[in-house]
């Protein structure tokens, strides 16, 4: 395949590259992301997202041709990039060499079916715990996410933490969880804050065999009282020792595998 080459790092694209991995503000006005890494832009590839531009090093293409090749035939456009350039616009310590622009899905109607399961993340602003979340969502058969402020979803740290999980598990982002909250209730579903109180009720002694949404709170606020005072559940992960709370993706993952279970 023919590739055009690109060897200067101060080159416009990569320059319009770079700010797509570093602004949110940028992927969100341009409706664009960026994927780093084979298997990220091999799976974007797979699962249907338009990749409008892939960038390899030459030791890319030797090396990843399986994922390349593919890779290549689902771009709109490719471009043979030095080491320097890929340095230019990494993300990680130890690149691959292998990158694509990437359309964002268009956001459809999402209704969340009173029978399904939820994971709620409030404010949760790191991205590699969005990721880690995401990832034990989908491992867990979780029935979406539902994010209401905090991090990028596109953030490519996020994305590198799923594992591609956030390409493909079912996704919301809303502006008030409280109306969510309040619609959910009113179908009938257990909805439930998670909270480090030893007053809440025990997750393990918790019925999730209806429809739930439960939420996790910001890294160090926690759930909102909005949210808590909405919630017909406040729900603890009981501990042992002196710590006084868990990791949000921690938490995360048990109350997920208490839901599922």
């Amino acid at each position: 395949m023919n590739y055009t080459e690109i060897t200067s790092k101060n080159n416009e694209k990569i320059k319009s590259v770079a700010k797509l991995v570093s602004s949110s503000k940028e992927r969100k006005s341009t409706s664009l992301f960026v994927l780093e890494g084979a298997r990220l832009c091999f799976d974007a590839a797979k699962s249907g997202y338009v990749i409008k531009e892939a960038y390899f090093t030459q030791d890319a293409v030797t090396k990843f041709s399986d994922y390349t090749d593919i890779i290549a035939d689902c771009a709109k456009n490719v471009y043979l990039i030095t080491d320097e350039v890929s340095e230019k616009i990494s993300d990680t310590v130890n690149s691959q060499g292998i990158f694509c622009v990437v359309e964002m899905k268009r956001q459809t109607a999402f209704e969340i079916e009173s029978t399904k399961k939820y994971i709620a993340l409030e404010n949760v602003q790191n991205p590699q715990n969005l990721g880690s979340v995401a990832r034990s969502a989908e491992a867990l058969g979780i029935d979406g996410i539902i994010v209401c402020g905090g991090c990028d979803m596109y953030n490519p740290k996020a994305l590198r933490a799923s594992m591609g999980s956030l390409l493909r598990i079912p996704i919301i982002a809303v502006d008030d969880l409280v109306e969510t909250l309040e619609r959910a209730n009113f179908e009938g579903m257990l909805t439930a804050a998670t909270v480090p109180d030893g007053n809440a009720r025990d997750i393990t002694k918790t019925d999730f065999s209806a429809g739930v949404i439960a939420v996790i709170g910001n890294e160090g606020n926690g759930v909102t009282e909005a949210v808590k005072s909405i919630a017909r559940e406040r729900i603890t992960i009981k501990m042992k020792g002196e710590a006084e709370s868990l990791n949000a993706s921690v938490a995360a993952v048990i109350t997920m595998w208490e839901i599922m279970r």
